[in-house]
């Protein structure tokens, strides 16, 4: 993870810039109380009043030129802010990207949502109006204790008290927030991702009338989400009081005991005059340090959160010198391949080898084992035992992006990005895909039909997750996105489970015309994988029966009894037949 100080270094000179604005600025507020001394001795009590239109002169520029610096110094200070918060956006972002499907097993997306969004714009503030306002609160009060200390030194050890009481007070509250903020970002988390899961599965929820039962459960987040921020809400009354008090009362009592030090001629009417108004220059500072601490601790808190998804990282090991080949084939081997998360076996001696262009078909029990087997020639994990080679090469030294690239893949789950049907066919092969190739690879997928029907066809903006699609458009589109990649390795995981017999019959034909690509079917129907060349039936993460079509049926085992169980057993002799 980049540190918060490299993201600033990186835009020093615009930093540089807003700090001397901010120099400017202060400057000019320092300047005022002087006129105003100058004002009050020389022209009220010494009556040299030809200099009055002068100093008001002086003033009015003082005003202008306080504003034109303060704008220029917010603005630059809020450029760099948005501007470091959208690069730490991205390289979170990138950071999440990059690591295994195994982090993503176990984490939520509404975690991750509230981290990339509301703890990046609570960090990044910390580098913009945060630092802005303590670089302020710092250099004014050195300048304002400075020049008060120049007028009456005695008189200045108040204002110097009064800073040290609301300092510590500062750091008392900023370690009762700390807890505090930690909490809320883990409840906003929390209060994320219910709403993400209801809002993604809102029909889930409707068909089961289930609406009751998750308003009451994100009421109860809600609620827990209402009772930190009440939490944070007291301890704040509990110690800002302090600040303000502090405050109101500090140029009162510096008017009272400057009053005394006049009287004893220690002190003229210009010196307290300016005094008070240095004293007023005080006061901010002081309420200001409670919000920066509040402010602070916030940031503090959503920093340790977005460190903690830093230190996770992918756990596929990448080589160091990767293979690339010029050309994928697509043969496939898998040489007694085992896998396991912590202590459950997920697959144990996987062995089988796939020659380029030939077909292999996966069946078996639901949880079987059947789709890891493709997440590993995806390598979205590495096996804990054995090799998985293409074309000969250990996929493990190959370059991650060309083993990922080999393979075409229409997934179990349909996922369809909210954006036009064109654009999520052409997914695969962005910027050099035609149209012509992704009207054929539609035509292909039996997709072409339903798609020429709608008013913007190819150019249909369809919802998220492919909202408004039934579960056959959505699988079908699926499959002209994978067709359309023209990858030596095509993967069919379940993907035509949504489908009817008729279109599903037209896709097998249209699958069995392709020529020179390696053809993996994962199904549940022995219509989807009685005409590949091998077929392997899992059993509790095991190759329990393997052969083709005939030999299988011929074993009277699992897959014949499979078969039976979809046809029916009046077909038992026909079939052997």
């Amino acid at each position: 993870m980049k540190t918060l100080g490299s993201y600033v270094i990186k835009h020093w000179a615009t930093y540089t810039m807003a700090i001397l604005f901010m120099i400017f600025a202060i400057a000019l507020d320092m300047m005022y109380p002087q006129i105003t001394r100058i004002i009050m001795n020389e022209v009220l009590v010494g009556r040299d009043f030809h200099r009055f239109g002068w100093l008001l002169g002086a003033i009015i520029l003082i005003g202008v030129g306080r504003s034109v610096f303060g704008y220029f110094k917010e603005f630059t200070f809020d450029k760099n802010c948005i501007t470091i918060g959208t690069e730490m956006r991205k390289d979170l972002f990138d950071h999440i990207q990059s690591l295994s499907l195994d982090y993503f097993d176990d984490t939520n997306t509404g975690e991750l949502m509230a981290r990339v969004k509301d703890d990046i714009d609570k960090v990044y503030n910390m580098v913009g109006m945060q630092a802005m306002l303590g670089m302020e609160v710092i250099l004014n009060v050195i300048l304002v204790l400075y020049f008060m200390f120049s007028l009456n030194w005695i008189l200045t050890f108040l204002p110097l008290f009064c800073m040290v009481i609301c300092g510590v007070t500062a750091i008392v509250m900023e370690k009762k927030l700390d807890k505090v903020y930690d909490e809320i970002s883990e409840e906003n988390a929390e209060l994320t991702t219910v709403a993400e899961e209801n809002l993604a599965g809102v029909r889930t929820v409707k068909a089961f009338a289930r609406e009751e039962y998750e308003i009451k459960k994100f009421m109860e987040h809600n609620h827990r989400y209402y009772d930190l921020n009440m939490k944070e809400a007291k301890t704040l009354i509990r110690f800002y009081p302090i600040f303000q008090l502090t405050a109101m009362l500090l140029p009162v009592a510096c008017a009272v005991l400057g009053g005394i030090f006049v009287i004893q001629g220690k002190m003229n009417l210009g010196d307290l005059t300016a005094y008070i108004v240095y004293s007023r220059n005080c006061t901010w500072p002081m309420e200001e340090i409670g919000w920066i601490t509040n402010d602070f601790s916030s940031s503090l808190a959503s920093l340790k959160k977005i460190k903690k998804i830093y230190k996770e990282h992918s756990t596929l090991q990448l080589a160091q010198y990767p293979i690339e080949v010029p050309q994928v084939d697509g043969n496939v081997r898998f040489d007694h391949v085992s896998l396991k998360f912590g202590d459950q076996e997920v697959l144990s001696d996987i062995c089988f080898e796939l020659e380029c262009g030939k077909t292999l078909g996966i069946m078996g029990e639901t949880g079987s084992g059947k789709s890891t087997i493709v997440n590993l020639l995806q390598r979205f994990y590495d096996p804990t035992e054995g090799d998985i080679t293409l074309d000969g090469n250990n996929i493990k030294e190959m370059d991650l992006q060309q083993v990922r690239g080999a393979s075409a893949v229409v997934m179990q789950d349909v996922f369809l990005f909210s954006d036009s049907i064109e654009e999520n066919i052409r997914m695969g092969r962005r910027e050099e895909m035609n149209m012509e190739e992704i009207q054929s690879a539609a035509q292909m997928a039996q997709a072409s039909d339903f798609i020429e029907k709608m008013e913007e066809q190819y150019k249909t903006v369809i919802g998220e997750r492919g909202v408004g699609l039934s579960g056959g458009q959505k699988q079908r589109i699926s499959i002209a996105r994978a067709l359309s990649k023209h990858a030596p390795i095509l993967i069919m995981d379940d993907s035509t489970s949504a489908l009817d017999m008729e279109t599903e019959a037209e896709i097998q034909k249209t699958m069995d015309s392709i020529t020179g690509v390696t053809r993996i079917v994962v199904a549940h129907r022995v219509s989807a994988v009685k005409h590949a060349d091998e077929i392997i039936y899992l059993k509790d993460g095991r190759i329990a029966e393997r052969g083709t079509h005939q030999e299988l049926l011929a074993k009277k085992g699992l897959y014949y009894d499979t078969y039976v169980a979809q046809y029916g057993l009046d077909m038992k002799e026909e079939v052997i037949a």
